[in-house]
């Protein structure tokens, strides 16, 4: 299930919350695919369709689309509402895997 992918995973989670019908969310799909490629093995990428999942949606309070939610040990981090730029998402992504770096030394 989607809560037990995001608490059981070792590394910080992003889900995208997208929907067929949301032109901006296809905008940015090349781009989270991108940012999963290059991360890889420091975060795990995943796809939320909220159509299909309404409770995850409603239960995380996704409101507006495309939302990146970012998750580390099952908790929201960080969160990022509508289209932004690559260089934006990745500024935001490095912030937690640091952290996360930080408080692991």
């Amino acid at each position: 299930t989607f809560a037990s992918d995001v608490e059981r995973s070792p590394v910080p989670v992003l889900p995208h919350a997208w929907a067929p019908w949301c032109w901006p969310c296809q905008m940015i799909a090349l781009m989270i695919e991108e940012i999963a490629i290059e991360k890889a093995g420091r975060l795990r990428v995943g796809k939320l369709n909220v159509d299909e999942n309404p409770s995850t949606a409603a239960r995380f309070e996704i409101s507006s689309l495309p939302t990146l939610l970012v998750f580390e040990r099952g908790r929201e981090i960080e969160r990022i509402v509508g289209v932004q730029t690559k260089a934006e998402i990745e500024r935001r992504i490095e912030r937690v895997i640091r952290a996360r770096s930080r408080a692991a030394s």
